[in-house]
C-alpha cells in the first residue's frame, strides 16, 4: 500500500481499478511546400477549423443536456480560439511567407500563444491556456489525420490517471464509469477540476509522476478533499473508505434540498452567498443554484477576441441587463484586470511591459483614463437598473484608491452635465489581492464601501507560488498560518470601519475552510454557481458560536496541512 498526497481539486471519495492514459506526443513533420500548394494547404486548415468547431458544438450541446447550460459556456471560450482573426491570419500569413507545410505553421503560431498566456498575470486568465492548447491539439489531430482517445468510452467504472486532461478530456467522462481522476499536474481552478467539481467527480492533482508508479489495473483510493490517494490499499483501509464513500453519497444528496433557503446558521446569523460570473448568459445558473446575487462580474471578456475596444453603450447593455435581471441582488462588477500583455490586438505594448507584476488592473487603468473612463461612465448609467457596486481590481494602497475615485468623480460629473441618470451613492470596494493592500487593509477600510478578498492572488503573492507551476504547486495553501491571519487581519480591519467584507476567490468554495471564515467574521460568499448548494447546506448545518470555536483552534496550527485535516474532520462531523 503506497500513499501520495497532492491538490484536492474536487471533493468525494471514489474507489476503483485505475485506467492510466498515457501522454499524448503529436509529431508534427516540417515539410517545404509550392507555392502552388499554398490554396490546398489553406484549405486543409479551413476544414480543419471547421471539423473542430462541429466537435466542440456537438460536445457542448451534450453537456448543456447532461450537465447545464453554465458548464457548456465553458466551450465557448474554445470556439473564442477558433474564431480568432488575429491567430488565423498569422498562421496564413506565416504560410506564405516560409513556404511550410500548414501543420508545422499552426504548431508553431500555437506554441506562441501559449507562451503569451503563460505569461499573463491574471491567475484565472493564465489558466485559460489550457482551453488554447486544447483546441490547437483539436485542430492538430484533424490536420495530422489523427484520432484521440475519448474517455466517455470507457465501459467499467475506472479511476482515470493521466499527466494531464483537458477540458475536453473531463467533459467527455461518464460520471457512471468514470469515479474520479489523478493528474501529474494542474491546479484547483482550472477548467478540468471546475468540470470536475460539476460531474461530482473526485479529482485529486498535482501529484508528480503518479503515472508512473501506477499501471492500469491497479486498485486505487481517491479522497479529493484532503487530495489524498492510496494505491493497493490493504483490507481495513479499503474497507474503511467504502464505508465513508457511501456516507458522503448520502450526504451530496441532501444539498440540493436547501438550494432555495437563507443560507442561516443554526444560532439566527444570515450570510450572503453569492455568484462568480463571466458572461451576462450565466444569470439562469446563479438562479437556479439559489444565488442571492453576483459578487464578482468579471468584464475582461468584453476586450478579448477582438480588434477594436468595446463602446460605452455596449458596456452599459450588458451591465444593465445583468442588474434587471437580478432584482433586488446586488452585483459587484470588478473594473478592467487586463495589462499589456492582453491587449496585443488592440494596442502596440512595449515587451518590457508584459511583466508579471507589471502594468496591468488599475494600473493600466490610471495611466488610460480614456478607456477607464468609457467602463465607469457604464456601470453608472446602468447603476439606475439594479443594486449595482463597482470594485477596483489590484489596488496596493490608498493612493491608487484616491486616484481611481478620482476618476470615477470625474465621470459622474459628466454625466450630471449631459443629465444622465445614476445611482450618485453607488458602492465602490476595493479587491484586497495584494499583501500590502491587506497589511494597510485598516487604512483602506477608511475610504472604501466594501472590501472582497481575492484569494487566488493573494494566496500566491503571500507565498511566493506560481500555483500554475507542478514544481511548486503544492506550496500553494490557502489554509496556511499567514494566509489565515491575513484574512482576519481583514475582516477585523473593515468591520472596525463599519464596511462588510466578502470573498470572491477560490478558497471562499472550499467547503472545510468555509468553517474558519465563518467563524472569523466573513460576510459575503462569492464563488461558481455549482458550489453554492453545498456551503448553504454547511451554514444551515452549523452554529457561529461552534464556527467561532473552529476558527480559534485553526489560528493555533503551525501549518496548514494541520489547519486542512482539523476542518476536514469537523465538515465531517458536521455533515454527518
Amino acid at each position: 500500500m503506497l500513499k501520495f498526497k497532492g491538490i484536492a481539486a474536487a471533493p468525494g471519495i471514489s474507489v476503483g481499478k485505475a485506467l492510466r492514459i498515457d501522454k499524448e506526443d503529436l509529431i508534427v513533420p516540417k515539410t517545404a511546400i509550392r507555392q502552388e500548394d499554398i490554396p490546398f494547404q489553406i484549405q486543409l486548415f479551413e476544414e480543419a477549423l471547421i471539423q473542430t468547431r462541429r466537435e466542440i458544438i456537438e460536445l457542448q450541446k451534450r453537456i448543456a443536456t447532461e450537465m447545464g447550460q453554465d458548464q457548456a459556456q465553458i466551450f465557448d471560450a474554445h470556439l473564442l480560439v477558433l474564431e480568432d482573426r488575429m491567430l488565423i491570419e498569422e498562421v496564413i500569413s506565416r504560410l506564405k511567407n516560409e513556404l511550410l507545410n500548414v501543420a508545422y505553421i499552426f504548431h508553431e503560431v500555437l506554441k506562441k500563444y501559449i507562451d503569451v498566456f503563460s505569461k499573463i498575470e491574471d491567475e484565472y486568465l493564465k489558466e485559460r491556456m489550457a482551453d488554447v492548447n486544447d483546441v490547437g491539439k483539436r485542430v492538430l489531430r484533424s490536420l495530422l489525420g489523427k484520432k484521440r482517445t475519448l474517455l466517455d468510452d470507457v465501459k467499467e467504472k475506472v479511476i482515470v490517471v493521466a499527466h494531464d486532461l483537458s477540458p475536453s478530456d473531463t467533459a467527455s467522462m461518464h460520471k457512471k464509469n468514470v469515479a474520479g481522476f489523478v493528474t501529474d499536474i494542474g491546479g484547483k481552478t482550472s477548467h478540468t477540476a471546475i468540470m470536475a467539481k460539476s460531474l461530482e467527480i473526485p479529482a485529486v492533482v498535482g501529484i508528480d509522476d503518479i503515472t508512473a508508479r501506477v499501471k492500469s489495473g491497479d486498485l486505487l483510493i481517491i479522497d479529493g478533499s484532503m487530495g489524498m490517494v492510496i494505491l493497493n490499499p490493504d483490507e481495513e483501509t479499503l474497507s474503511e473508505y467504502q464505508q465513508e464513500e457511501i456516507k458522503l453519497r448520502g450526504i451530496a444528496e441532501r444539498f440540493l434540498t436547501v438550494k432555495d433557503l437563507p443560507a442561516i446558521t443554526t444560532d439566527g446569523k444570515e450570510i450572503e452567498l453569492n455568484a462568480n460570473i463571466e458572461l451576462p448568459d450565466e444569470i439562469p445558473s446563479i438562479k437556479l443554484h439559489g444565488a442571492k446575487g453576483v459578487g464578482l462580474y468579471r468584464t475582461e471578456f468584453f476586450y478579448m477576441n477582438r480588434r477594436d475596444l468595446p463602446t460605452e453603450e455596449e458596456h452599459y447593455q450588458e451591465y444593465k441587463y445583468v442588474a434587471e435581471q437580478m432584482g433586488d441582488g446586488q452585483v459587484v462588477i470588478r473594473t478592467l484586470d487586463l495589462g499589456g500583455d492582453k491587449f496585443l490586438s488592440q494596442f502596440e505594448i512595449p515587451r518590457e511591459m508584459q511583466h508579471f507584476l507589471g502594468w496591468r488592473a488599475i494600473r493600466f487603468c490610471l495611466a488610460r483614463p480614456e478607456i477607464f473612463k468609457v467602463q465607469l461612465r457604464a456601470i453608472l448609467r446602468a447603476s439606475v437598473h439594479g443594486k449595482l457596486k463597482l470594485m477596483y481590481p489590484m489596488i496596493s494602497g490608498i493612493e491608487e484608491l484616491r486616484q481611481a475615485n478620482k476618476i470615477l468623480e470625474e465621470s459622474k460629473e459628466e454625466l450630471r452635465k449631459e443629465g444622465v441618470p445614476f445611482d450618485n451613492d453607488i458602492g465602490v470596494g476595493v479587491m484586497i489581492e495584494i499583501p500590502s493592500a491587506a497589511i494597510t487593509a485598516d487604512i483602506l477600510a477608511k475610504e472604501a464601501d466594501f472590501f472582497s478578498i481575492g484569494t487566488n492572488d493573494l494566496i500566491q503573492y503571500s507565498l511566493a507560488v506560481d500555483r500554475t507551476n507542478e514544481k511548486v504547486a503544492y506550496l500553494y495553501e490557502p489554509a496556511h498560518p499567514a494566509v489565515l491571519r491575513m484574512v482576519k487581519n481583514i475582516i477585523d480591519s473593515a468591520h472596525s470601519a463599519g464596511i462588510w467584507v466578502g470573498m470572491c476567490g477560490e478558497m471562499a468554495s472550499e467547503s472545510a475552510l468555509a468553517l474558519i471564515l465563518l467563524g472569523l467574521g466573513l460576510d459575503e460568499f462569492s464563488m461558481p454557481p455549482a458550489a453554492l448548494p453545498e456551503l448553504k447546506y454547511i451554514i444551515r448545518s452549523v452554529s457561529l458560536v461552534q464556527a467561532q470555536e473552529i476558527a480559534r483552534k485553526a489560528m493555533t496550527f503551525l501549518t496548514g496541512k494541520e489547519v486542512e485535516e482539523f476542518c476536514q474532520l469537523k465538515l465531517r462531523e458536521i455533515l454527518r
